[in-house]
C-alpha cells in the first residue's frame, strides 16, 4: 500500500526539488562571501569579520552536507544535523580562541572594511535567510540550516556595530566584543540543534549519541 497518494507524493517531491535548489543557490551565495570576507578580514586585521568568514565557510560545507542526505531516511538527516551542530560548536570555541589572541595583542581593526565588508555580507545573508524562510519549522537538518541563518544576520549586524565603535573608540575592544557574541551565538545554536538530532535518533531507533557527546 503506498505512503501517500500520488497528488502528495507529487507535492512532497516538488517540495524537496525546490528545497535542493535553495540550498544551491545559498551554498554558492556563502562559498562566495567566505572568500571575499576572509580576504578583507585578514586585510583589515578584524577578528570580528574574520570570524564572520569562516562562519560562511562552515555554512556552505553544511549547506553541501545537506544537499547530500536530502532525500534519504529521517535517521540520516538526523545524523548529517548531528555532524553540523558540533561543528557549530567547534567554530564557537575557535572564535573564542580567536577573542583572546587579539586581546592580548590590543590589534586595532580598519574600521572602513569592516562596515563595507559587513554590510555586503548583511545583504547576502537577509537574501538566504528570505529563500529558507519556509524550512524553518522542518527536521533537525532544515532546522539547522535555518538555524544557521538566522545567526548570521545577527552576527553581520553585530560587525556593523563593532565598525561603529572601533571608529568612535579608536580600540580594538568593539570588534573583541562582537567576536565573542558570535561565539555565544555558535555555541548557542549548537546546543539546540544537537539536542533536537539526538531526539530524532532516538525517536527512529538510531544508536543512543548523548555518552558521545557528555
Amino acid at each position: 500500500m503506498p505512503c501517500c497518494s500520488d497528488d502528495l507524493c507529487s507535492s512532497s517531491a516538488a517540495a524537496t526539488g525546490r528545497y535542493r535548489l535553495v540550498l544551491w543557490i545559498v551554498l554558492a551565495i556563502n562559498a562566495v562571501m567566505f572568500l571575499a570576507e576572509i580576504t578583507a578580514g585578514l586585510a583589515a586585521g578584524s577578528a570580528a569579520l574574520q570570524a564572520d568568514a569562516l562562519d560562511f565557510f562552515a555554512d556552505a560545507a553544511n549547506y553541501g552536507i545537506s544537499l547530500f542526505v536530502l532525500g534519504l531516511s529521517i535517521r540520516w538527516r538526523a545524523r548529517a544535523a548531528l555532524v553540523k551542530g558540533v561543528s557549530m560548536g567547534v567554530f564557537g570555541l575557535w572564535v573564542i580562541g580567536s577573542v583572546i589572541w587579539h586581546a592580548l595583542h590590543g590589534t586595532v581593526p580598519g574600521w572602513g572594511t569592516m562596515g563595507v565588508i559587513g554590510a555586503v555580507a548583511l545583504a547576502a545573508n537577509a537574501a538566504c535567510l528570505v529563500l529558507l524562510y519556509a524550512w524553518r519549522d522542518g527536521d533537525a537538518n532544515m532546522r539547522s540550516v535555518w538555524i544557521c541563518s538566522r545567526n548570521d544576520v545577527i552576527a553581520n549586524l553585530a560587525v556593523l556595530a563593532a565598525a561603529l565603535g572601533v571608529f568612535g573608540t579608536g580600540t580594538g575592544w568593539p570588534d573583541i566584543m562582537v567576536a565573542a557574541v558570535m561565539a555565544v551565538l555558535a555555541i548557542q545554536g549548537s546546543a539546540i540543534v544537537v539536542r533536537q538530532a539526538i531526539a530524532e535518533l532516538r525517536a527512529h531507533g538510531g544508536p543512543d549519541p548523548a555518552p558521545i557527546l557528555r
